[in-house]
């Protein structure tokens, strides 16, 4: 495999991983999440690298597949660019159902399954 998709896809990953290593320490809720500035920071952080390596995928390996790729992308773009238009609801709502299949999905591209 490729050296920078493998990168790219790894970052996904950690980035994943390391969203849900913030629940470690307080409940995976979201009054937990939306009463904590800085859970929600990190968050939003990891979720803006999880869109940048997702757009790096799609426009240097357009043979490679991931679901929602441009929904992922204009998420990073929100996040960064248009912060105000994050909700805490949507940010939950990826936390919760997207990222988890984001996660199932990319294992096997990597050849982790």
């Amino acid at each position: 495999m490729d050296r920078r998709l493998n990168a790219y896809l790894f970052d996904i990953v950690t980035a994943i991983d390391e969203i849900n290593s913030f629940f470690n320490a307080v409940p995976m809720r979201f009054d937990e999440y939306q009463s904590n500035l800085m859970l929600r920071r990190a968050v939003e952080r990891n979720v803006g690298i999880i869109g940048e390596a997702v757009n790096h995928i799609s426009a240097d390996y357009p043979n490679v597949v991931i679901t929602n790729s441009r929904a992922i992308i204009a998420t990073r773009n929100r996040v960064i660019h248009d912060y105000a238009a994050i909700t805490d609801d949507i940010m939950w709502a990826i936390v919760i159902n997207d990222l988890p299949k984001l996660r199932e999905e990319v294992l096997p591209l990597m050849g982790k399954e």
